[in-house]
């Protein structure tokens, strides 16, 4: 594996994952995102995580099979190698000791990307802990109400690309809700959505994306209190709703406290919100482990 010193723009790396390992790849120094540095190969499916205590993974292996899934999903007629791709995860984030945010593409054929072919590609970047004010004080999420995943349960790149003109990253504007015909909650364009409701976690479980965060939130459950179960939540209904919480493996839980123009409960991060955050980082403390 090459220097990571050669390949960084602003911390962020790129690599190729080769039948000797990880290949380090060149990253223009006008690189925005590892979004944007891994927008030149084609579309195919992916996963994004953190990691805690430098180099340990949640629920990697979940991460791993829901990527398999999805490409059997899409017909294709290949295995990942999860083997040789937790050994480059391994080999990249070794030696660190600061937390990264991990992007791992599974291509359907082999591509050349700066002279070096590979199916796999990996990009990692510094991780930012989130503004002690989101947590403190909650977010502001609004809908993407004309955007529509067409295979949900699918991760593929494309949809990185389709979701791009919705503003996500704020206090003010966290992400965009994706409704169903109906009107029903689904989910975010980049995480999943739990609400908190007489006693009760509620999950859309169907027509959405299997969300890792998500899973582990519902099993974490009891821990708060609570007993989760499967409901979409219609967007008449959020008068109803108590807490309501973002989910992703980048991000964590983030507290909701307004959904466009509705406030959510009191408008502050509630109990049961707190208490699952608080949760999920002790799980994480708890189980994160190497690759």
């Amino acid at each position: 594996m090459n220097s990571p010193a050669t390949t960084q723009a602003a911390g962020l790396q790129l690599f190729a994952l080769t039948p000797n390992g990880p290949r380090s790849l060149p990253v223009a120094a006008t690189t925005g995102t590892m979004h944007d540095a891994m927008d030149p190969l084609p579309d195919g499916v992916y996963s994004a995580l953190r990691t805690f205590r430098g180099n340990r993974f949640l629920e990697l292996g979940p991460h791993l099979e829901r990527t398999q899934r999805s490409m059997d999903a899409l017909g294709w007629k290949k295995t990942l190698d999860q083997a040789a791709l937790r050994a480059a995860l391994r080999a990249i984030v070794k030696a660190g000791t600061q937390d990264v945010r991990v992007r791992f593409d599974a291509l359907p054929a082999p591509f050349e990307y700066a002279g070096v072919a590979s199916d796999v590609f990996i990009g990692v970047s510094p991780h930012a802990e989130l503004p002690d004010a989101w947590v403190k004080d909650g977010v502001r999420v609004d809908y993407a109400r004309h955007l529509a995943r067409t295979l949900p349960k699918v991760k593929t790149t494309r949809w990185v690309k389709d979701r791009r003109p919705f503003p996500i990253g704020t206090q003010d504007r966290c992400d965009q809700l994706l409704v169903d015909r109906d009107g029903k909650i689904l989910e975010f364009t980049s995480a999943n959505i739990l609400f908190v409701r007489k006693g009760e976690l509620l999950v859309a479980g169907d027509g959405v994306l299997e969300g890792i965060t998500q899973r582990i939130e519902f099993r974490l459950a009891r821990e708060a209190g609570l007993t989760a179960r499967y409901e979409r939540i219609h967007e008449r209904e959020l008068g109803t709703v108590e807490e309501a919480i973002l989910t992703s493996s980048v991000r964590g839980p983030v507290p909701i406290v307004k959904i466009e123009d509705v406030v959510i409960g009191t408008g502050r991060p509630g109990p049961k919100t707190q208490a699952l955050v608080a949760a999920y980082y002790a799980c994480a403390e708890r189980e994160a482990q190497p690759a």
